[in-house]
Order: C-alpha cells, then structure tokens, then sequence
C-alpha cells in the first residue's frame, strides 16, 4: 500500500537566541510580573511607614530625652533649694540669736548654738568675726590658725560688699586647728552687742558640702550624662570631675550657660554634641547644669534604627512570600490554560481545557472550549466538502467512456464481420454490451466483488480479440467474496496498464492473472503479469498521476488507489511488486462489507 507523507522542517534558531528568547519569557512571564510589582509596592509602602515611624519616633526619642534631662536637672534644682532654703533658715536663727543677744558673751548663746548646731548634721561651724578680721566667738570652741588670711577669703570680703546673705564656693575650711573640711561658707555683715555696745562683725557659718555633692553625684544622666553647678561668677561649685577640671584636662564652655538662667540648647565646643539644660537656684543664684551625649540618644535611634530594619525584611520576606503564592494562585490556571492551548496549537484539536480558577480564566477556558468544538466542525466540514468535491470528479471521470476503446473494438467488430466470423462478432458484441452495462450500473458507484470480476472479464475478451489472442488471463475467487461490496471500475485500469505497458512490448505470450481472496475480514484482490515489469521512475509515474493507459480510460491506477483511500481511508489501497523482464503484481486491499452494510456505505459514500 503506498502512502504519501509530508515532512515539515521547523525554522531553527540561531546558537544563542533561544537562550534569550526563554529568558525573555520568563521575564515577561505573568508570575514574574506579579511577584515583583506586589514586592516593589509592599517594599515601597514599608519604606515609606519604616521612615515615617523612624523620623516620628527618633523625634520622639531626642524629645523624651530633652525632657527626660530636664525633669531630672528641675527635681536636683528643687532639692538643693530646698537644702540652701534650709541652710538660710540656720543662718538667719543664728543671726536673730547672736543680734537678740543683751551680750556677745552670754552663757545661753553658747548654749543656743551649740543647740543649733547639734540640729544638723551638716553643720561645721558657726562664728562671729570683726571687720578687722578678730574673732569674736563661735561653736565648737577651737583655737584659730595662725595666717589664715582671713581677710582675703571670699567669704569675708562678700559680706562686707553686700547687706544680704552671701554664699562661698566650695573651699578646704581652714580657720580652726583640727579641721580641714570641704565647706560651703554663708556670711553677712550684722550687728551684735558686746559689753553694752553696739558693734558692727560678720557672721560666719559653714555648711559641710557633702551634702551637696551627694545630692549632685545621684544625677544619673545616662552612661555618661552628669551634672555641675557654677556661681553666679562662672566658678564651678561642684563637678563630677572637678580635679580634672582643676588640672585643665577637661573643659566646660561655661560662657552660655552665664549667659541665661533657664535654657536648653545643643552644645559642640569640646568637638562632641551634648545636650546642655540649665536652671538656677534663686537663692544663691548658683546655676545648675546638665549634660548628655548625644550619641546616647543616638544609641537610642540605632536600636530603633536595627528594630526597623529587620522589621523591613521581615515585611519584605512576608511580601515575597505573599506575592509569590498569589501570583502562582493566579498565574497556575493560566499557565495550565497556555499548555493545553499548546497542545491544540500542535495540532491536538480534541484536548479539552477544564481549567478552574479566577472568574476570567475559567470563562476563557469555556470559550476557547467553544471555539475549539467550532474549529473542530468547520474542519469536518472541509474535510467533507473535499471529500465530496473529490469524488465527484473521480466519478465524473471513471463515468468518462473512452472512445479510443470503443472505437477499436467496434473496428474488431467490423473486420470480423467482413470475415465471416460470426460468432466471435457476436461475442464481442455480448462482451462489449455487457462491458458497458456493469460500467454503468444504474448510475451506483457500489458493485458486488462478483461484477466487478465480470466486468473485467468481458474488458479481457474484447482485448484478446483486439490483441490476436496475444495473451491468455485467468480469473480466480472465494465463493465468500464474490457476493461482498467493492467499488466499481478499480480493476480494469489496473488491467489495462499490464496490457499496454507490460504484456504489449514483451515478445512472449503474456499471462494475466486475477485472484480474490478474503484475509482476517479483508479483500485482498491481486493482479498479475509476466510482462516486460515496470522500473521505480516508471511506477513513481503511475502513482503519481504521470502515466496513462494508452488508449483506456483515463482513470489511471493513481486515481483507483485515491478512491480506495477516500471510501475506506487512507490506510486502504494498492501495493506494488514489480522486477524487470519478469512481470508486475499490484494488490488491492479494502475491508470486507457485506450487502446490507454496503448500501449503507454505499449511501454515506454518496453523501460523504
């Protein structure tokens, strides 16, 4: 059986490009497309809220800490006036005892401060001196130093400038033998009574300047963070690191803190930023100054630097994760859509797409469904317009008699007849009409296998009268075949190709040959010769359209084996079996189909 087959041969792409055409793919893939925009908008909407919450907070945070600070520097400003009100008190009662006195030497102001002094503590001592430095009496009784300068000390000399109270900086109290405490000295000029006499003298109590440094060493700001306490001068009462100070290795930029009395401000003269807070006592006019480092504060932000970064990831590795899994939600039914529309693409058409999902795919699933069952009948019905179109033109020229044929053997007949012979003219006449009877059929295209073989057995005796019994045939079939369909007229071009092309041109008597067999619910008919054979360009000539029967009907064998193939299908037909010099034999093979199918066939063949 021969079959034709057509070879495509794909384009292909040059080295490199289809690298470059899957990485363009994927980059323009659905998946890819909604991953990255999902993740670019979630990282943009977290970078925005990161950098709003970092500057709102690290406000917050230098806020905090600017109050913080000073809520701390307010609570020691409050404390040490409550502590200097209390050392004011002390000296004003000393200062109504010893001016109340009848006598600077009276035994009951003895014993009044010495009350007064068991009172505190903090109490160092309290004396009473004369402008010209003498001193006059105090508690606890001790001898005074020689040279102590006492006219030069600061304490002295401000209480003879001013008529209220006046407060030393801290100093090494050196008046008495036996003492030598850090003190804070309260002075002012009075006016006491000695021996009747009113008389003019400076008042002197020391406080011991512990306290002070305790109530200022609690202030605890930050690692670093401290506070100091200047004067009205600029001098420094106390400082955490006072003889650091003192040695000139550390430097405070007192200048703006002289300058106001209540003030925070940033400060960068010792090549570092702190936050500098300040208040002052009202009543020593002492000023009280807090430090912090700003890199403290700083600290802060880091930590709230390493919280929002790491939240950032986290809410990017969310959003990758969320877009990743959205994007194959939505992109998986697509996808499954594209290689089901891939497979109909490669020619697939009965591949159904039942593809579930978004609202879109799966009424794009049902349309493509749609379209694939139209596609699928507009092809049926191609395929049977040229079927129908096909056979019409085989019918219309197997119908075609060919008047060579009938010429010629009407020619015989007349030369018979000149002869006088008879019954050979009567003969071929009987052949002949019954030739053309069976080739006509009544107009069916459908004939017994039994027809068939008569009709090709009347077309072999008027040829063996035209060929002076040139060659002798024999005709052999079942019993079970004869009375089975075949189509009519696929013999006789068959028969008529091993006549002029085979048994004509061979110098020896030729023998045709005509089996019917029936094989596993098949016809198998053959037709052979003892002809000159037919070479491979010969044979792909006849099959091809590209030979004819000399003088028949034109049908040609190409024509019987398309017929074959249009009515059974394509994997019905001829085969070929041919060797020069020695002969040919053609097969026909069709499936078996009984009368009643037959005329089934016969009208779907009509239709179809």
């Amino acid at each position: 059986m021969t079959k034709s087959k057509a070879y495509f041969f794909p384009l292909r792409p040059q080295p490199g490009t289809r690298g470059r055409i899957r990485l363009s793919a994927k980059l323009r893939s659905i998946q890819l497309i909604i991953t990255l925009s999902f993740t670019a908008v979630a990282v943009l909407v977290a970078v925005i809220v990161s950098s709003m919450l970092y500057n709102k907070f690290a406000k917050t945070a230098e806020e905090n800490a600017n109050l913080n600070m000073q809520q701390i520097i307010e609570q020691v400003n409050y404390n040490l006036e409550l502590y200097v009100k209390g050392m004011s008190n002390i000296f004003e009662t000393a200062e109504e005892q010893v001016t109340t006195s009848p006598s600077i030497d009276s035994p009951l102001l003895y014993e009044r401060m010495d009350t007064l002094m068991s009172s505190r503590e903090d109490l160092v001592s309290i004396a009473l001196f004369t402008p010209q430095g003498r001193y006059v009496t105090g508690t606890p009784g001790q001898n005074m130093r020689v040279n102590t300068q006492l006219q030069s000390q600061s304490w002295f000399t401000n209480a003879q400038k001013t008529t209220d109270i006046s407060y030393s900086a801290p100093h090494i109290q050196n008046l008495f033998k036996g003492q030598y405490n850090w003190v804070v000295s309260i002075s002012k000029m009075i006016e006491y009574k000695e021996n009747g006499e009113l008389k003019r003298g400076i008042l002197l109590i020391d406080f011991n300047f512990r306290t002070i440094d305790q109530l200022s060493r609690q202030v605890k700001l930050g690692k670093r963070g401290y506070a100091y306490i200047l004067d009205s001068l600029g001098n420094i009462v106390y400082h955490p690191q006072q003889q650091l100070i003192y040695a000139g290795l550390k430097y405070e930029n007192v200048e703006p803190v002289l300058a106001y009395s209540f003030r925070s401000y940033l400060d960068e003269s010792t090549g570092e930023k702190r936050f500098i807070t300040v208040r002052t006592l009202e009543e020593t006019g002492w000023k009280i100054v807090g430090v912090a480092y700003y890199d403290e504060i700083v600290t802060t932000k880091r930590d709230l630097n390493q919280f929002l970064f790491w939240f950032l990831a986290a809410v990017i590795l969310c959003a990758i994760a969320v877009s990743v899994f959205l994007s194959w939600l939505i992109a998986s039914p697509i996808r499954k859509l594209e290689r089901t529309v891939k497979q109909v693409g490669e020619g697939d058409l009965n591949t159904p797409i039942n593809v579930s999902g978004a609202y879109e795919v799966e009424q794009l699933s049902r349309r493509f469904n749609l379209m694939l069952q139209r596609i699928r009948q507009l092809m049926d019905q191609i395929i049977y317009e040229q079927e129908t179109k096909r056979k019409g033109e085989l019918e219309v020229l197997q119908s075609q008699i060919n008047p060579h044929f009938l010429y010629n053997t009407l020619n015989s007949v007349i030369r018979l007849a000149e002869r006088g012979k008879n019954e050979e003219v009567i003969t071929m006449i009987q052949s002949l009409s019954k030739f053309f009877r069976i080739s006509l059929s009544k107009g069916n295209n459908i004939i017994t296998v039994q027809e068939e073989l008569d009709h090709i057995r009347h077309y072999l005796v008027i040829q063996s009268f035209r060929f002076k019994n040139k060659f002798r045939f024999e005709i052999k079939a079942q019993d079970e075949v004869l009375p089975l369909q075949t189509i009519k007229l696929i013999l006789q071009p068959i028969v008529e190709n091993a006549l002029y092309h085979g048994i004509e041109m061979s110098p020896d008597e030729g023998l045709i040959l005509i089996s019917a067999e029936l094989q596993d619910n098949l016809i198998v008919i053959r037709i052979s010769d003892n002809g000159i054979g037919m070479s491979k360009e010969t044979l792909h000539n006849i099959l091809n359209g590209g030979s004819k029967s000399a003088g028949g009907s034109g049908v040609g064998v190409r024509n019987v084996n398309e017929r074959i193939g249009l009515y059974y299908g394509r994997e019905f037909g001829l085969t070929f079996e041919s060797e020069l010099e020695e002969g040919t034999t053609i097969t026909i093979i069709f499936p078996a189909i009984g009368q009643n199918e037959g005329q089934e066939n016969t009208a779907g063949g009509e239709t179809s």
